[in-house]
């Protein structure tokens, strides 16, 4: 008989976001009539940039030519497409990429995951806590990790606890770690890391040798000019940091899934033997043999996003969903919560009133006020005592969903 991977048994009972729907439809299916509005899970409900869904139309309809026909495409993406990314979104940082150091793919999601491939399993990982869920399960997945403890850590991963007591920015780990995940904005906790703060974690990798995985779906959403945008805007971050991309929130892409990944030809790591060897040669490797590209017509529309046109056009997008931020910050901070986020960021980060968890707080909120978020609890053990609400919604929503919880909460 075919044997399992044991790995997936060590993970705690259900993904965040499965659990989050099951509770729902649970409490909607005994009440019908209540109107559930959702601020949980981060998807975005503005329709694509008109740009974009132009190029989109453009590109399905060159499949329908002889002349414009597109079959495989090259795996790790179109040059006209990298090459737009470089020029609008990398150099204004003053950040130099070469064509064959960025990978397309279909959503960093995948990326985060996909990236262990390359890296040896007595690699040891250091990861926030609280932080999005795939970085830790993914690693328990693939068999780096023991079993969790009753607190939910795993043996084998090294937690850096992000608290109010140091802004929720974790401090350097004190021993030797080989990988580090950084999100910034951070998800969930929507704070965001100073240039100074980011050198730290550079320097710390360079002393190492250690890599940096930066998650950077966020970055569109910052606001202070001084908050950096990309971890190569550090001076030595491209001899040791990988750094992943989003069209998720960026464009609205959820649905139609498109990333990238920039894996510097300087990033090293070491064989067995003790050469040293570049993470790109192996990314390029992995990817040309386990993906076929992100649909040609995915990355047209993607290409849009960086006209004169669509540049502008997501930017209005972005200024709404950072609009609802601030109504749901300022409202919440009204009704006497306190609130993290929601500046640079497009996710709340609150204290559960009144000693709550994090789970009660959800059911209070869902039954209640009829709306939903996201427990703490659910993106680590630090995060108890914490939730998560969404700037993903309709305004009138939004604005409903407020008046609701501080109505609730007088």
């Amino acid at each position: 008989m075919a044997k399992i991977n044991d790995n997936y048994l060590k993970l705690k009972a259900g993904y965040l976001f499965p659990e989050i729907g099951r509770r729902v439809r649970a409490f909607a299916a005994a009440n019908p009539e209540a109107k559930v509005i959702r601020l949980g899970i981060g998807d975005v409900t503005r329709p694509l940039a008109p740009a974009v869904i132009k190029a989109f139309h453009e590109a399905v309809d060159d499949l329908a030519t002889v002349e414009n026909f597109a079959g495989y495409g090259p795996e790790q993406g179109y040059d006209w497409l990298i090459n737009a990314i470089i020029e609008k979104s990398y150099k204004p940082l003053g950040v130099d990429l070469k064509t064959e150091e960025m990978f397309i793919s279909d959503g960093s999601k995948c990326d985060c995951a996909n990236i262990l491939d390359i890296f040896a399993l007595d690699n040891v990982v250091a990861i926030g806590d609280p932080v999005y869920p795939v970085y830790n399960d993914t690693n328990v997945m693939i068999g780096r990790t023991g079993e969790a403890d009753e607190k939910g850590y795993y043996k084998g991963i090294v937690y850096l606890p992000c608290t109010e007591e140091n802004g929720f920015i974790p401090a350097l780990p004190t021993g030797k770690v080989d990988i580090i995940y950084l999100c910034f904005p951070n998800n969930p906790t929507g704070t965001v890391a100073s240039k100074a703060e980011l050198k730290k974690w550079v320097d710390y990798a360079l002393a190492n040798d250690a890599v940096i995985f930066y998650d950077a779906a966020y970055e569109a959403f910052i606001t202070d000019p001084n908050i950096p945008h990309s971890i190569y805007e550090v001076e030595g971050a491209k001899k040791c940091a990988i750094e992943f991309r989003s069209f998720s929130k960026t464009a609205g892409f959820t649905g139609v899934r498109c990333g990238l990944v920039v894996v510097p030809e300087e990033v090293m790591g070491t064989t067995e033997s003790g050469e040293r060897y570049s993470f790109n040669k192996l990314w390029l490797r992995r990817t040309t043999t386990k993906f076929n590209g992100a649909s040609y017509p995915v990355q047209k529309a993607a290409a849009a996003v960086y006209s004169e046109e669509g540049w502008k056009q997501n930017k209005e997008i972005i200024d709404y969903y950072m609009e609802n931020a601030r109504i749901i910050r300022e409202g919440l901070a009204e009704a006497g919560l306190t609130v993290y986020g929601g500046v640079n960021a497009p996710y709340i980060w609150l204290k559960t009133p009144n000693g709550l968890s994090s789970w009660d707080f959800f059911d209070k909120l869902l039954n209640e006020c009829n709306v939903v978020g996201t427990p703490g609890s659910g993106f680590g053990p630090a995060g108890e005592g914490y939730f998560r609400l969404s700037a993903f919604g309709n305004r009138d929503n939004v604005i409903e969903a407020v008046e609701r919880i501080k109505k609730n909460l007088r």
